[in-house]
């Protein structure tokens, strides 16, 4: 505090020494810089100090009254509370380095000098220390030297405990010689006039922004302070009738004034300097870091009217999708997605752009090769300055991995599921198999017997056909919950799909509990039938699991379909086992918790079953009562009518015989390709081959066929090769080629059946089948040529 006070009274004395007006104004008032810097780095509670050495100084004139001094004191100290209070309560840092706290200072230097200036003219003029007639002239010159000693003196004792190095010392050096050069020269001239002494003034102005534009704060506000000082100078210390003259006139409060306008630019510039290098400097750090983080980063931009295009991307972005930055650069974000993204999500995220809402979902975008990227996407808006423009900012999360082992995941919990139920599965297909063997001796011996009993023998091979159409259903159900494709969406009517897993389950049920079918009239879904086979398999394994065997006539699983009261598919498995306690009910669709013996449950079951729900859109819920069994229900969204996929129906045989035709039959089974023979050369010219290489060579040697039957998946040449050399030798025949697969797809081929518009008929077909979409091919490439 004695510090402070001795620092203030000095400068105090050293103003009151020129003092210009009624020997206690200075044009600079250098004191209220101190003061205001002493309180705000000290603190308030040193306010004494002020008061007493402003007190202390003003009473040895002995032109001062001691209430002018007690009134000049009291004003001197309540400037610098005020000011204090004001730089702390607006948020003001001592450091300079934002436009915000130079206005704020600016601020403060012309409001809380005013404190002083009533208290000090007040205390003057009533005291008899001055007259009425010169009240404003003392007001604002009083004003005018606070003001500059608050903006100079005050910004450059802040930056003293600033230890900052400044760059461009040479360059500094040159703005020195050129600031003592101006500044001295007048006083070695001996010419002193008032013009000469404003133009000085003038020419501190480009000093000032120079020091504040190329050297920082602490440069610029020590710059300015020594301009005003030299100027200041060499305006008080040259002849008094100059300045006496223009003080009378008020003249020199002009470039006083002037010298205002002069520091507060030079720390204005100062900060806008700062506040540049500080957002170039975090607008690299931004850079640099969106560069390096793992997630993608995407930025595009948009104007009212214009669709928003992409002006960056980071390195991991580029690398989720194979592009190169150029290839994205300028186009629409849009067609990243192409016909990977599902028209919900697309249409979310074009709601999203329109109303500048947030976005946050799965999205899945096209890969530069063709594949999948399935990343979790965040999209917000930023609206550039001016409001004009918006710019679109979203980060990508790459799933593709954890959808990968997701689907690996469920997978193997739908092989668990069906190898829970591997001995009903076998029984039901034995018992068709031992019927179809029976009837098939039995016809051979029919026939042998004579014509007499060809009847007979016709009649034991209907039964033959009928166990073979049994185990292709079974063989169909367990590939429908083996198969490994991808999500593909149709089309569902719910109760087919309940009816296979049911089939599949009923042996396993009925030894535990009655099976009970309650089918209703469910609306019509959109979804997977594999994945939604694959919930319905689990909760009708979970059911049974919760019975105890021995009792089938006390225990009851029942099945029911229909709609719920918001027009929803509904689907409830319920069950009249054990039940399950509320802290199991809590955490049922943890995953990997499972109440069952180790060894016997992974715990995945019912977790992979609500997020397989969960992705359709719909529903698991579920109700339980220990001791008395357990109810889930599946709800899914219905599908709306304008999506429904029409599903090409199988045309009837057409009653007169279409005009013969030659058919090629590819397939690496003998026996099969002789039988589709058989049954398709009464119509038709057939040619068959058991490799695809020898059908390639035909049609390169300039064979004509006008339908080819490919098998998909033969050892050597496969079906996809065979596409790919008819599409380079025969692109006519592309239209005309049916493929014939027996399912379990490698990830290639799952790949190519996504890709191609070809039909593809599941093994084994049956033959009316096979003989209409034949009829249907060559009757739709007819038209077409035609």
């Amino acid at each position: 505090m004695l510090a402070l006070a001795i620092v203030y009274l000095a400068s105090t004395w050293l103003g009151l020494t020129h003092a210009a007006l009624v020997g206690t104004a200075s044009p600079v008032w250098s004191s209220a810089g101190v003061a205001l810097a002493g309180l705000y780095r000290l603190g308030l509670s040193r306010w004494p100090a002020i008061f007493v050495a402003s007190l202390v100084v003003h009473l040895l004139p002995a032109s001062l009254s001691p209430a002018a001094a007690l009134a000049i004191a009291a004003g001197n100290t309540l400037e610098a509370v005020l000011g204090v209070w004001l730089l702390r309560r607006l948020g003001f840092s001592p450091e300079l380095t934002r436009i915000q706290d130079v206005l704020v200072l600016t601020l403060t230097a012309a409001t809380g000098t005013l404190a002083s200036v009533l208290a000090g003219v007040l205390g003057l003029t009533l005291s008899g220390g001055g007259s009425w007639d010169s009240v404003a002239l003392t007001a604002w010159g009083w004003w005018l030297g606070n003001a500059l000693g608050v903006l100079v003196v005050g910004s450059a004792l802040m930056w003293c405990s600033q230890h900052r190095p400044e760059p461009r010392g040479r360059e500094a050096l040159v703005l020195t010689l050129l600031t003592f050069g101006l500044c001295l020269g007048p006083l070695f001239s001996g010419n002193w006039t008032l013009a000469r002494v404003s133009a000085q003034v003038l020419l501190l102005l480009p000093m000032g922004a120079w020091a504040a534009w190329r050297f920082g704060s602490r440069t610029a506000a020590y710059c300015v302070l020594l301009l005003v000082g030299v100027s200041l100078w060499s305006g008080i210390s040259g002849p008094a009738p100059v300045l006496a003259s223009a003080m009378e006139a008020g003249g020199v409060l002009k470039p006083r004034l002037f010298l205002v306008i002069v520091a507060f630019t030079g720390l204005l510039l100062m900060a806008a300097r700062a506040e540049r290098g500080m957002s170039s400097t975090q607008l690299e750090v931004l850079t640099t870091a969106l560069r390096g983080v793992q997630e993608g980063v995407l930025v595009c931009e948009q104007f009212p009217g214009e669709a928003p295009r992409l002006v960056f991307a980071n390195a991991a972005f580029l690398e989720m999708g194979g592009w190169r930055r150029e290839e994205l650069l300028g186009h629409s974000p849009f067609s990243l997605w192409g016909d990977a993204l599902e028209p919900e999500a697309h249409q979310r995220l074009q709601e999203a752009v329109r109303s500048r809402r947030p976005f946050q979902g799965e999205v899945a975008m096209a890969h530069r090769d063709g594949s999948r990227v399935y990343t979790e996407m965040h999209l917000s808006f930023v609206r550039a300055a001016g409001g004009r423009g918006t710019f679109l900012v979203s980060t990508h999360r790459d799933l593709t991995a954890q959808k990968r082992l997701q689907a690996q995941l469920a997978s193997a919990e739908r092989i668990a599921a069906v190898g829970t139920l591997a001995a009903g599965v076998g029984h039901e297909i034995n018992n068709p198999l031992a019927y179809l063997l029976l009837n098939l001796e039995g016809a051979m011996r029919s026939l042998k017997k004579g014509p007499e009993h060809v009847a007979e023998a016709r009649a034991r091979l209907e039964y033959v056909r009928e166990g073979a159409e049994r185990i292709r259903v079974i063989a169909r159900d367990l590939k429908v919950f083996s198969r490994q494709e991808g999500e593909e969406r149709e089309m569902l009517n719910v109760n087919e799909v309940v009816v296979p897993a049911l089939r599949m389950a009923a042996h396993a049920v009925r030894a535990r509990a009655r099976l009970v079918e309650d089918f209703g009239s469910p609306p019509r879904v959109l979804g997977c039938e594999a994945r939604l086979g694959q919930v319905l398999l689990n909760l009708l394994v979970n059911a049974l699991q919760s019975i105890p065997e021995g009792n089938p006539e006390q225990h009851e699983v029942r099945v029911r379909t229909g709609s719920d009261a918001l027009g929803r598919a509904l689907v409830e498995v319920s069950d009249t086992g054990c039940g399950m306690a509320p802290h199991v009910l809590e955490r049922i669709f943890e995953p990997f918790f499972t109440t069952k013996p180790s060894g016997e449950g992974t715990g995945l079951g019912l977790a992979i079953c609500q997020q397989i729900v969960q992705s359709h859109g719909g529903e698991l819920q579920v109700r339980s009562e220990q001791g008395k069994g357990s109810v889930f229900t599946l709800v899914l969204p219905a599908a709306e009518p304008s999506t429904e996929a029409k599903t090409p129906g199988l045309t009837s045989l057409v009653p007169v015989a279409p005009p013969r035709r030659r058919i090629l039959i590819i397939d690496d089974e003998p026996r099969l390709a002789q039988s589709m023979r058989m049954l398709i050369e009464p119509s038709h010219d057939v040619v068959v081959t058991t490799r695809g290489a020898e059908a390639m060579a035909w049609v390169s040697a300039g064979q004509r066929f006008d339908l080819v039957l490919c098998d998909l998946q033969m050892p050597g040449t496969t079906g996809m090769d065979v596409y790919s050399h008819l599409r380079a030798h025969a692109p006519e025949l592309l239209e005309r080629l049916v493929f014939i697969s027996g399912g379990a797809y490698t990830q290639a081929t799952c790949d190519f059946v996504r890709s191609v518009r070809n039909r593809i008929l599941e093994k084994p077909v049956r033959p009316d089948e096979l003989l209409a979409t034949i009829d249907e091919e060559l009757a739709t490439s007819s038209s077409s040529a035609a």
